[in-house]
């Protein structure tokens, strides 16, 4: 079906094409689209305003004759992965987070926010992770993996017991009252997450969490466009930086300061450890697509191995291992799951030791059987980096070319840059799995693209902040399509989908006279309601 649609976008795009890109007016003249309206340019945006509108391919995936390797991908991302150790989708686990990328990231958006109550991942939509982190130094915790895993396939026990772990949204009133000045109220709330030590397992088995710790909330991202961004050259990521901290603004020091770069992305683990700008996740964590969230996601959220990526994802200081390999449960019944994993013993050191020693050289192995097939990554990535931007909505609307007046007049447009324009993308893949410019991916060279984002960190000062207090600006483009995509009843924005509404959004930007868009935010304040609507309503128009 999804085809289908994607075909009409195509030809409706050939018609516009024809016709030098223009539409007909009620008086029968001909008005020609303006460039925003093309939110991926030429090579990356889609025409469909439907619920699947963040799920169509590139034009560049057509043009390359890549359309069924977009089409086998988008099936890894939807369909849940199994324990089995054959057969389609095999290899999930011992420990993982969600089973299917699609949990995560319904109608392949921002993931929903999720209700008061425990923390429930087996709900398709709950594209909440947990970040544990210790306040003193901001620093995730060594003795669960970055991303905390809550499900295992028998013997093995979860990391962490999710009964345990409840979240509870608590009001915030803001310095205004959270009144406008012409009368008009808005509410605020923020998440609180509650996770006790009786849900860490390896606290129950007999270890000492040696630091305090705080825990926040953190949605995933929307996944369209993500290729378009890779193709954003690092020069240009970094005159930004170099632009933005002439002026004055506050940027993350531990990432760029004085001209230059403090901290970038390398792999030395799988690469060579060739250095590039942070340019994914709110925390700015990845670099380049290749070796970016959805390409770590692949592995990391699953468990399930790759070529590159033959060992478990654990947690780093090596506790789980540790602790399973001891217990008495997961011991009574290792020789059974290990006889499936491993049914000819091509692993002596997973058969002869004592059943502690079994265990734990099994899942601190660096040699596990490869699960995922090289083609099955390289249709994954083809899909990964192929997905289209939903071209812009209501771009004739008096009231959104006002609203989109106004948005630039107040200063939004210092972190939310409209527009940037794609280098000649010859890509990189930081595992050295792919050569650059691979032609087995769809690319994006020289396209005036418009995501509405800096690539820049800032800090908003919110009420149980991010981790670190520095959020990555927020691409924009097709967020006014979440509800109707995701099935939301509301419109989930910021790291942690506390505001409900775009005006709620824009609200906590300004929370402390101290965050980077406090005047901005103050101006908007000030405005009649009716400018006020105008730039909600271009914002859910972009």
């Amino acid at each position: 079906m999804k085809s289908f649609y994607y075909l009409l976008g195509f030809l409706s795009l050939g018609i516009m094409s024809c016709s030098d890109e223009d539409t007909k007016k009620d008086d029968g003249k001909t008005e020609e689209l303006p460039e925003w309206y093309y939110t991926g340019g030429e090579l990356g945006t889609a025409y469909l305003t439907t619920y699947n509108a963040y799920e169509q391919p590139t034009p560049a995936v057509e043009n390359a004759g890549l359309y069924q390797a977009f089409k086998n991908g988008e099936q890894l991302f939807e369909k849940p992965f199994v324990s089995n150790m054959e057969g389609v989708r095999k290899g999930l686990g011992p420990a993982y987070v969600r089973s299917s990328c699609i949990h995560c990231h319904p109608g392949y958006g921002h993931g929903k926010r999720i209700p008061s109550g425990t923390f429930n991942t087996n709900e398709i939509g709950n594209g909440c992770l947990l970040v544990v982190y210790t306040p003193d130094d901001n620093n995730y915790v060594s003795w669960l993996a970055g991303m905390p895993q809550s499900h295992t396939v028998a013997p093995f026990k979860a990391p962490l017991d999710e009964s345990k772990i409840t979240v509870a949204w608590k009001d915030y009133t803001d310095q205004w009252g959270n009144k406008f000045p012409d009368g008009e109220s808005y509410s605020l709330q923020y998440p609180e997450v509650t996770l006790p030590k009786e849900a860490v397992y390896v606290y129950n088995q007999g270890y000492q969490i040696p630091k305090d710790y705080e825990v926040r909330l953190e949605s995933t991202i929307g996944i369209y466009g993500a290729g378009l961004l890779d193709a954003i050259t690092d020069e240009d990521i970094k005159a930004q930086y170099a632009k933005e901290e002439k002026a004055g603004a506050s940027i993350n020091p531990a990432i760029f300061k004085n001209g230059e770069w403090v901290k970038q992305y390398a792999n030395s683990l799988q690469g060579n450890g060739e250095k590039h700008p942070l340019r994914y996740t709110y925390a700015l964590s990845r670099g380049p697509l290749l070796d970016g969230p959805g390409s770590n996601a692949m592995w990391n959220i699953t468990n399930v191995t790759r070529n590159n990526r033959k060992y478990h994802y654990l947690d780093a200081a090596g506790t789980y291992a540790e602790y399973s390999s001891k217990d008495p449960e997961v011991q009574a019944g290792f020789p059974d799951y290990i006889a499936k994993v491993d049914p000819k013993k091509e692993h002596p050191e997973w058969w002869t030791g004592s059943m502690a020693d079994n265990i734990k050289s099994y899942l601190t192995s660096k040699t596990l059987p490869t699960e995922m097939s090289d083609d099955d990554f390289v249709d994954f990535m083809v899909w990964h980096r192929g997905l289209a931007v939903p071209a812009a909505r209501n771009v004739d609307d008096e009231e959104v070319l006002k609203g989109k007046e106004l948005f630039e007049q107040i200063g939004c447009t210092r972190c939310h840059r409209p527009t940037w324009t794609t280098g000649s993308d010859n890509f990189t893949d930081p595992n050295l799995f792919f050569s650059n410019g691979d032609s087995r991916l769809p690319r994006y060279p020289n396209q005036k693209i418009w995501p509405y984002t800096d690539m820049v960190q800032h800090q908003l000062h919110m009420a149980n902040d991010i981790r670190g207090g520095w959020c990555r600006t927020t691409p924009l483009w097709g967020r006014g399509l979440h509800q109707k995509c995701t099935g939301s009843a509301t419109s989930d924005r910021l790291h942690d989908c506390r505001a409900r509404t775009v005006v709620e959004a824009i609200m906590w930007h300004a929370t402390s006279e101290q965050s980077a868009a406090y005047n901005v935010v103050s101006k908007f304040r000030t405005l009649s309601k009716a400018d006020r609507n105008a730039i909600v309503k271009f914002i859910d128009s972009i």
